[in-house]
């Protein structure tokens, strides 16, 4: 599944890792350029996941209209697929107002598959799955897992090891086509003269980007992240897993169901995983070709930033006839 040629072309991108600054950057941006702002974070599709999740308030979504949050309950699934599909409808919709689809967040493999399209995968095979539920049920809880680590460490490693479904799914990927799923996911970029203009995405300073991130986390509990997660754990049905491996949830929930000793030890530990998440968000965007990076120094204001991406944006359009 891909996006439209002529949808592609049209859409502007502003991703980098958390904290970077892409929220107001976004919405400057967007009323800079006439935009409505898509998001592109793969947990603020999450209802009731608001803190954790740094959602744009209120008075953000009043500024300019916003997309692809609050889409789904906790407890339900939500793959690249969907998220390609409903950000097509949603583009549609917004260039059919006159106006321009900004994309703004970082999540890496949704913007890489905006970009590049989504490999949506052979039919399923019965027989097969069947085969290895049935093992898996007679083997150690993370045997599917270990499986997959075997022959796809890729796949593995985005996966949580109870995902059985998607465990299976990535077996029967290689199975049926003799790749695995990893190689699979791997479409290459379009040829340069279709890959659209506009992606730019946010290279912070790491210790500016660090301090950011220590202090976002201490302000999400300040505002109440803990009574978030307890609220999670009080729906009616159960949580997903994807829901449960978000950072700040996950080491919550740890914490209150007994795995770690202390809020403050949760707290930490979010920091620490923030910080290691925020360099492979780096790795995602410096790896995309299609990414224009855009430095951002510690003393860099939201105003300069676009200034600088506006500037790019008519170097761009000036440089074929020059």
């Amino acid at each position: 599944m891909k996006f439209p040629q002529e949808v592609l072309q049209q859409c502007w991108f502003l991703a980098g890792p958390t904290a970077s600054g892409k929220s107001s950057t976004g919405l400057l941006l967007a009323k800079a350029i006439d935009a409505e702002i898509l998001s592109l974070d793969s947990m603020a599709v999450f209802r009731k996941m608001d803190i954790g999740t740094a959602k744009p308030t209120l008075a953000d979504r009043d500024r300019v209209p916003h997309h692809l949050i609050d889409l789904i309950d906790p407890w339900e699934d939500f793959s690249t697929a969907d998220y390609l599909s409903q950000s097509l409808a949603a583009c549609q919709q917004i260039l059919s107002r006159g106006k321009k689809p900004l994309f703004v967040g970082g999540t890496g493999l949704y913007l890489r598959a905006i970009l590049r399209g989504v490999f949506e995968g052979p039919a399923a095979d019965w027989d097969f799955r069947n085969r290895l539920e049935a093992q898996a049920a007679t083997e150690a809880p993370d045997w599917l897992y270990r499986q997959l680590t075997l022959t796809d460490p890729v796949s593995a490693n985005r996966l949580h090891q109870n995902d059985s479904r998607r465990l299976i799914r990535a077996l029967e990927i290689q199975h049926l086509t003799g790749k695995t799923a990893s190689e699979q996911h791997q479409q290459a970029p379009l040829p340069k003269q279709d890959q659209p203009t506009h992606v730019y995405w946010l290279h912070p300073d790491r210790d500016w980007l660090y301090e950011r991130i220590n202090q976002r986390v201490e302000e999400m509990f300040e505002a109440g992240l803990v009574e978030e997660v307890q609220h999670l754990l009080a729906l009616e049905h159960p949580i997903s897993r994807t829901a449960q491996q978000a950072l700040g949830y996950r080491e919550l929930l740890d914490w209150l169901n007994g795995s770690l000793a202390s809020e403050e030890e949760a707290k930490e530990l979010i920091k620490t995983r923030t910080r290691q998440f925020a360099k492979r968000q780096h790795t995602w965007f410096r790896n995309l070709e299609e990414c224009q990076a855009i430095t951002v120094a510690p003393d860099t204001n939201a105003t300069t930033l676009v200034q600088q991406i506006l500037n790019n944006t008519e170097s761009a359009t000036r440089a074929p006839s020059t």
